[in-house]
């Protein structure tokens, strides 16, 4: 599958080591080749706090643009990113 690149929103990844689905969620990004913003929770504390002004507290927490996703759903991921991402 082509994808074209539209108006290309922000994409971040909220995640820490160890995490299987944040693992998961990278993969998913790097198959599409999305480019996203990877924040180390645990290292970073700045990230941190932005985690909790999103009203999470756990990983993977995956912002695009202004919508955010608490976990990681490959389908409602995809729809997430269709705003940005058109197949051909």
């Amino acid at each position: 599958m082509l994808f074209i690149i539209r108006d290309m929103k922000h994409v971040v990844l909220y995640s820490q080591p160890g995490c299987p689905p944040c693992t998961a969620a990278k993969h998913f990004f790097k198959a599409r080749n999305v480019e996203f913003e990877y924040k180390d929770v645990q290292a970073d504390p700045v990230a941190l706090k932005e985690l909790l002004a999103l009203n999470s507290r756990s990983t993977p927490t995956i912002k695009v643009g202004e919508e955010v996703m608490i976990g990681f759903d490959p389908e409602k991921l995809e729809t997430m990113l269709a705003g940005q991402v058109s197949g051909k």
